[in-house]
Formats: structure tokens, C-alpha cells, sequence
């Protein structure tokens, strides 16, 4: 039997925006017997570059994946490395709920001491912020860099590789010789065009959190793990439907 996991893009799109974000899970990356079906959220935040946004990702994100276990899904993957929405669905839900950057960041810790967060420009820095916060990394995090450039979230770095790829790595290498980074972790699923570039040209470890999200979705669903329920309690009294309708 198939295990579906539902990928929540958690802005606004159409069928060709979505499907240039499932584009980072290229053929013969997902496992047999495992199938990734990506969703985006049907309203909500558009860049994700302020307290607002990440307020409407939080609320949409949770909204998209609350009904994903009684679908049938085996998993849900958030395809944001900001988590957004991760803890409130881990509370609702039995399944496994992941967050990329939660799966990045600890892949980082892994492979090297110090890692750097390399991304599109400092309006999202506050999304890393959050989460370094929450799951106390500053220590092991060596800088957040960007290269100072809108992001297009829907058709990605497509048309731009010369351009943008090229930063891409300059930036990198200041983390690495300046800030002391020994691993660059990829600050956007949407950045994963630039993922074997970078990873071809750099000297340290490169880590693409999509996919390193997606391989640790397979690997708890083989081995029948999911989140703590004494961590992420659920509620006593749940309002499923009034979230879904979005009342107010």
C-alpha cells in the first residue's frame, strides 16, 4: 500500500506554482511505496516577509493539514522552512508532521559544528529567528546571510541561474571564511534550484531542506515514529470545523 503524504505549500497558487515546488523531489527521489501530493493553501500570506504573513502561514498551513489523517494521508510535510503551522497540527494530528526547517537545521548538526543559513533576502529573517529560537540553535547557528534579492515564489529562480546562482555562492563563501560556518543550510525550499550548483562549487556540506524533510518523513514512517504526545498535547476540546470555515 501507497503511504501519501500531503506537502502543504503554505502560499497561494496555481497548478504551475505548485508544481515547480514539487519539482525539488526530482524522479526516483521518493521511495516506492511512498507518494508526495502537494497542496497550496487557498488564501493567505504572499511572501512571507513580515509578522503578518507569518501569522496567515501559521493559520493556513494548520487549516490545510488539520483533515489530512482522516484523508487518509499517512504524514504531512510542511514545504516551508519556516514550520509554519508544524507544532499546532502536531497537537491535532497522530501522524507525523515535519517541518523543513526543523530537519535541516539538525541534518546541519550532523554533518558539521556551525551552520549558516543562506537565502533570498533578510525580509525572512525573522522566520529563522522563530525557529532557532524555538529550538534553541543559536548556539550552532554561525550567521543568517542573504543576498538581498525579492523572491518569486511561485515560478522560483527559474530564468535567473546566472544571476542569482552566482551570489548564491559568493554569499556562501563570506558564511563560511567570515562567519565560521562549516555546513550552508538552503534558507528556502524554493531555492532548491540552486541545491546541485551549490553543493558542486562549495567547500563545506550544502543542505537542501526539502529533500532532507522528505527522507525524514520516509524514515519515520518506516519506522512507526511520530511526535510525542506529551509534548505536543492535544486538545481537550478540539474546534475542527470552525477552523475550517475560518470563523472569527
Amino acid at each position: 500500500m501507497t503511504r501519501r503524504v500531503k506537502v502543504i505549500v503554505p502560499i497561494p497558487m496555481d497548478g504551475a506554482g505548485v508544481a515547480n515546488r514539487a519539482a525539488q523531489l526530482p524522479p526516483g527521489f521518493v521511495r516506492e511505496g511512498f507518494a508526495a501530493e502537494f497542496e497550496a493553501v487557498r488564501w493567505g500570506a504572499a511572501l512571507g516577509d513580515s509578522p503578518y504573513d507569518m501569522l496567515l502561514m501559521d493559520w493556513t498551513v494548520f487549516q490545510a493539514g488539520l483533515a489530512a489523517e482522516a484523508e487518509g494521508f499517512a504524514g504531512v510535510l510542511i514545504d516551508t522552512v519556516s514550520d509554519s503551522g508544524m507544532a499546532a497540527l502536531r497537537s491535532r494530528l497522530s501522524i507525523p508532521v515535519v517541518g523543513p526547517g526543523q530537519a535541516a537545521f539538525h541534518a546541519a548538526m550532523m554533518l558539521g559544528k556551525r551552520f549558516s543559513v543562506l537565502t533570498m533576502w533578510p525580509q525572512w529573517y525573522p522566520l529563522y529567528e522563530k525557529t532557532l529560537t524555538e529550538y534553541a540553535l543559536w548556539k550552532r547557528c554561525a550567521s543568517l546571510r542573504s543576498i538581498d534579492t525579492r523572491p518569486d515564489l511561485s515560478e522560483l529562480l527559474a530564468g535567473k541561474e546566472e544571476v542569482i546562482f552566482a551570489r548564491l555562492r559568493d554569499e556562501a563563501m563570506r558564511a563560511i571564511e567570515e562567519d565560521g560556518a562549516d555546513v550552508i543550510v538552503l534558507g528556502s525550499t524554493t531555492m532548491h534550484q540552486s541545491a546541485d550548483y551549490l553543493a558542486s562549487v562549495l567547500p563545506v556540506p550544502l543542505v537542501n531542506p526539502g529533500k532532507v524533510a522528505w527522507k525524514q518523513m520516509e524514515v519515520l514512517l518506516e519506522l512507526g515514529l511520530s511526535h510525542s504526545r506529551k509534548a505536543y498535547p492535544a486538545p481537550e476540546v478540539p474546534r475542527d470545523e470552525d477552523v475550517r470555515k475560518g470563523w472569527y
